[in-house]
């Protein structure tokens, strides 16, 4: 979820939750207000027909009606130690001149006369329908509170993205920067101290990236041209003693090819991890339209003339044109290298298969001593198994090549064949 929408969402629960406590405590202030007022007026009442009682008298034992909007009643002992002296309720009341059941705020008060006698008097007066009140304060309380939340959303997001605008310039500058390659300044005018220093904090980190690269660079050069020369000199130095083979025994010789060899696979180990480094670094930006159906068609020709040894059966089908933009050289380095492990890593007598369809090339070949590990096969050193020829960096070039233009690579087992397939992004 992005930061405005998130800080929107915890201000709409905010303020929901700050209305709802509002509301309540407006409701229970209003009610307690109406009450209080209320009683009052009933209490001066009440007080006023006690002392009319008390001065006239009353003539009966019995209930006795004094006025309209009292009742006067005589009660025992038991009832006044039961009762409290002076008891507040809201009820439903008839009241004579509406002619019908209102809500009414009524005050019972006991007291007793000059005999001794206990009366309770009742008096009542008309007040509002609490539950009509409720409804009332929660209806304004959800339009109040929908139109406060919409208006405050509206100004906040306003706010915000007026005020977010530098992070969300340096967002997309960050986006956009590619260690070595063409990234426009950072020049972004702010005036708010955080965004400040997180723009020159940002210019600092882009500064040191591209020294570290650039020193990357030449390390990466400097070394690969330093081992290939001392390198060179050693073979060259064997293959001298190897002309002079009057000097050396049989068992010399052999270690001096055993030396070689190794020596040679060095030299290829070298190269091929400085291409890696390159491909990581995106030291290759020149871009052409590769025919990848013609380039495939033409490197497994070349392919099954140098591992015909192997006596693999080679299968080519072309189902549709497959065509890409990317570097000629990383092209060629993509389909060799799988074309290779096919032709090194297939059982001998096998067969190699390469389908070219619409968005896809895939290479296949047998395999019955199982499925690699999926999740480490292009890994960099990773060998199912140990065959001649064979670096271990064949896959993780393939994988570098398709990380670096955002192709797809996958690898399945499937009917006693590995299968590895690069999907190119097809043009709608």
């Amino acid at each position: 979820m992005k930061l405005p929408y998130r800080i929107l969402l915890h201000l709409s629960w905010v303020l929901s939750l700050l209305l709802g406590v509002w509301a309540v405590l407006f409701y229970v202030t209003l009610t307690d207000e109406i009450d209080h007022e209320t009683d009052e007026v009933l209490e001066n009442r009440a007080e006023a027909i006690i002392k009319r009682v008390l001065a006239e008298g009353v003539s009966s034992d019995t209930a006795l009606r004094g006025d309209r909007d009292y009742d006067l009643t005589e009660v025992s002992e038991e009832y006044v130690r039961a009762s409290g002296y002076e008891r507040y309720s809201d009820e439903k009341r008839y009241i004579p001149e509406r002619d019908d059941e209102e809500p009414a705020r009524v005050l019972r008060q006991l007291f007793r006369d000059r005999n001794g006698r206990w009366f309770e008097v009742t008096v009542m007066v008309p007040t509002i329908e609490k539950v009509a009140l409720r409804e009332s304060v929660l209806w304004w309380c959800v339009w109040l509170y929908g139109f406060s939340l919409l208006s405050i959303l509206l100004v906040s997001a306003l706010l915000f993205y007026r005020t977010m605008r530098p992070l969300y310039a340096l967002l997309q500058w960050l986006d956009a920067y590619r260690v070595g390659g063409d990234s426009p300044s950072l020049s972004i005018a702010t005036t708010t101290v955080e965004f400040r220093r997180l723009n020159d904090a940002v210019k600092r980190f882009a500064e040191r990236a591209e020294a570290s690269y650039e020193r990357q660079k030449q390390f990466i050069g400097n070394a690969s041209h330093e081992m290939q020369t001392p390198l060179a000199v050693c073979i060259n130095r064997l293959e001298m003693l190897v002309d002079d083979a009057r000097a050396l025994t049989p068992e010399q010789l052999s270690e001096i090819a055993a030396v070689q060899r190794t020596l040679g696979r060095l030299v290829r180990l070298n190269r091929t991890l400085l291409l890696l480094t390159k491909i990581d670094n995106g030291q290759f930006p020149e871009s052409v339209e590769v025919d990848v159906t013609e380039l495939a068609h033409r490197m497994v020709e070349e392919m099954f003339d140098i591992y015909a040894y192997r006596g693999l059966q080679l299968f080519f089908r072309n189902e549709a044109p497959l065509t890409f933009r990317m570097n000629a050289s990383l092209a060629e380095s993509l389909v060799a290298n799988l074309l290779k492990n096919a032709f090194v890593h297939g059982d001998a007598g096998g067969t190699v298969e390469v389908i070219v369809s619409p968005g896809r090339l895939s290479v296949s070949n047998n395999g019955a001593a199982g499925p690699l590990d999926g999740k480490h096969v292009f890994d960099r050193f990773y060998r199912g198994t140990e065959k001649e020829g064979s670096s271990g960096l064949g896959l993780a070039i393939v994988e570098a090549v398709c990380r670096l233009y955002g192709l797809r690579v996958v690898y399945d087992y499937v009917e006693g064949r590995h299968r590895f397939t690069v999907e190119f992004p097809v043009a709608i």
